[in-house]
This record gives C-alpha cells, sequence and structure tokens, in this order.
C-alpha cells in the first residue's frame, strides 16, 4: 500500500511538470523532432515555433498514428513530394490520391522569413478558387525539392509568379545556391524543415510518375512506414 502511494505521487509529479495541453500534446512535445522512416530512408523534420497552428496540428497527428503506412501519393521532380491522404493506406492500381484527410482545415499561417528552400516541409491546400483564405489541408503536406535558380529565373518568378513581389536578397541568394520553389512563398503555409536526410527526398522525386494526367503518382508506392516523435539531438 505505502509503495502504491509513494508511485502514485511519482507520477503525479511527472503530469504536473509535464502538462497536457489542451489539444492533448504534452508541453515536452513540443521540443521534439519527427523522425519519419520511409521505404527510401529516414528523415528527421524539426517543426518550427512560428507556425504552432501547423506545429502543433502535425505533432498530434504523428501521435496517433495518422502518417503510418500512407503513401507520397503525388511527386513531381525537382518541385515537392506530397503524402498525407490517409485514403492511400490502401492504395488501388491507377487510383490518383490527394482529397483525403480530416475534415478541418488549419488557418493560414505565412511568415516572412520563412522561404521555400529546399527540404522545407509546409502543408498543402486546395486553390484559392474555393478557398481564398488559403487555410491548409487538416493533414496533407509536402517536402521541397525544388531547383536552383539563377538570377534572371528569378526575377521571372518575381514578376510573373508573384506578381511583381520582390524576393528578400538573402532569399535570393539561397534559392540560387540550395534551390527550392520561390513561387510558393506566401502561398503556402510552412511549419518544418528536414534537417536530416535530405537526400530521401532526391530519392522519392527521382521516382517515375504517372504524369499530371494520373495525378503525378509514383509508379512504385512509397510509404511512410512509421512518424513518431523523437528527442532533439
Amino acid at each position: 500500500m505505502h509503495r502504491f502511494i509513494v508511485v502514485a505521487g511519482l507520477l503525479v509529479v511527472i503530469a504536473a511538470c509535464n502538462p497536457r495541453l489542451a489539444n492533448g500534446l504534452r508541453k515536452k512535445d513540443l521540443r521534439k523532432d519527427v523522425e519519419m522512416v520511409t521505404d527510401k530512408g529516414t528523415m528527421v523534420i524539426r517543426l518550427s515555433d512560428s507556425t504552432p497552428l501547423h506545429r502543433d496540428n502535425f505533432l498530434k497527428l504523428v501521435k496517433e498514428g495518422f502518417y503510418d503506412s500512407i503513401l507520397f501519393h503525388r511527386v513531381i521532380k525537382n518541385f515537392m513530394v506530397q503524402a498525407g491522404d490517409p485514403n492511400t493506406k490502401k492504395p488501388k492500381p491507377g487510383e490518383t490520391y490527394g482529397d483525403g484527410g480530416p475534415e478541418y482545415t488549419v488557418p493560414a499561417e505565412f511568415r516572412a522569413s520563412m522561404f521555400h528552400k529546399k527540404g522545407v516541409v509546409a502543408a498543402a491546400r486546395t486553390g484559392d478558387d474555393i478557398n481564398p483564405q488559403r487555410a491548409s489541408s487538416g493533414a496533407q503536406f509536402y517536402v521541397v525539392q525544388g531547383k536552383i535558380f539563377t538570377d534572371v529565373g528569378l526575377d521571372s518568378v518575381e514578376k510573373f509568379r508573384l506578381k511583381g513581389r520582390k524576393l528578400p536578397p538573402a532569399h535570393r541568394e539561397v534559392y540560387k545556391t540550395i534551390g527550392g520553389a520561390p513561387h510558393l512563398d506566401q502561398n503556402y503555409s510552412i511549419f518544418g524543415e528536414v534537417i536530416r536526410g535530405l537526400p530521401v527526398v532526391d530519392s522519392i522525386a527521382a521516382i517515375p510518375t504517372s504524369g499530371r494526367s494520373g495525378g503525378d503518382r509514383p509508379l512504385q508506392d512509397i510509404r511512410i512506414i512509421k512518424a513518431r516523435l523523437v528527442r532533439r539531438k
């Protein structure tokens, strides 16, 4: 009996030091990274405190096992790899995916300091015609592969894709060295970055796909085997 009281008391102390938040997460979860094991290797994602709505939603889904066994259902080389449709857990040959997920959306969180360099993780969403607030999908996300740009190429992006909005000089330098997808800036909510395992993104992006007419689905299924929270190193 005394032993039980001691153990129970210890559990109360631990819970008090690590309280559960309103969304079901614990404070310590906010300081963890996401390890994503795929058929092409493992990558580690660090989420951003600058976009807390997206961070918390992603952490919650990872803890629930939502992403386990889900496919990268849309892949475009030199652009991005996309996942998060739960309908892909039991995929059918020839099917296109991208409409599945939770019923809710996440309000847009655009930050001037966050841009679509190679390796960033951002939320997918429906188009402006039906989603003028640019709210994010409740689960679908993409990881940028992108490409390396020249100044001429970036000038063209600013003029035709960003409607005259200028890219900050520091961002331009990254797009000219590491690469990315600058035309997406301030249009999709970025909430993290691959900090280890970036070659995995290149491996997934290199897989032949069905092309645009087939929803850019990889001809070889590439699955997220397991996603879990891990201690930051």
